[in-house]
């Protein structure tokens, strides 16, 4: 089975029993959380690792999130590492927020630009994506600034890439010169 097909299934089994228990946010902060511990490389490395027995890595989940999870992800994470799957415990996470969002029918939203954009660009951008019905209702929204660009920006999200950015048409522009064969046939006589 595909390391995504596992991710899937059980982080949707996580998002039912948060539902149905009434933990769903809660959950969310301790998954974040694991996410976050799964980048220092010793833990993640751990957790990967065929060569440690699974008791180790109980004692060091129990070590490091008995207390500070609720008891329902502790659980999660205990049924992982009995049956074999702790190996995949960071992409469950990943999958876990990409479900809590659609469950919660959040569209995140990547904008990089030349420049800081303003609280009121940024509500254009949002505003215009709203109207043409293409994000969901709520909205998470992550800026970065990449000077590269030149001007302009580009927006992502749900596999979609919007290139507005100066670079992109500045790339463009180059690539019809080059392929414009009565320009190419001026220049090389």
């Amino acid at each position: 089975m595909s390391v995504q097909r596992v991710a899937s299934r059980y982080a949707k089994s996580l998002i039912d029993l948060a539902v149905e228990q009434n933990k769903l946010d809660r959950i969310l902060g301790d998954v974040e959380a694991f996410k976050k511990a799964t980048k220092n490389r010793d833990f993640f490395m751990l957790m990967k690792s065929p060569i440690v027995h699974a008791s180790k890595k109980s004692k060091v989940l129990e070590a490091l999130f008995a207390g500070k999870f609720d008891e329902l992800t502790m659980a999660f994470l205990r049924i992982l590492v009995d049956k074999g799957r702790e190996e995949y415990l960071p992409e469950i996470a990943k999958e876990f927020v990409v479900q809590y969002k659609q469950h919660m029918h959040i569209s995140t939203i990547k904008i990089t630009s030349a420049a800081p954009l303003t609280k009121a660009e940024i509500k254009a951008i949002t505003d215009k994506l709203r109207e043409n019905k293409d994000v969901d209702e709520n909205i998470d929204i992550i800026t970065k600034v990449d000077p590269e660009l030149l001007g302009g920006f580009i927006i992502e999200f749900e596999d979609k890439v919007y290139d507005a950015s100066a670079s992109h048409k500045l790339a463009k522009l180059k690539k019809g010169f080059v392929d414009n064969l009565y320009v190419s046939q001026i220049v090389a006589k």
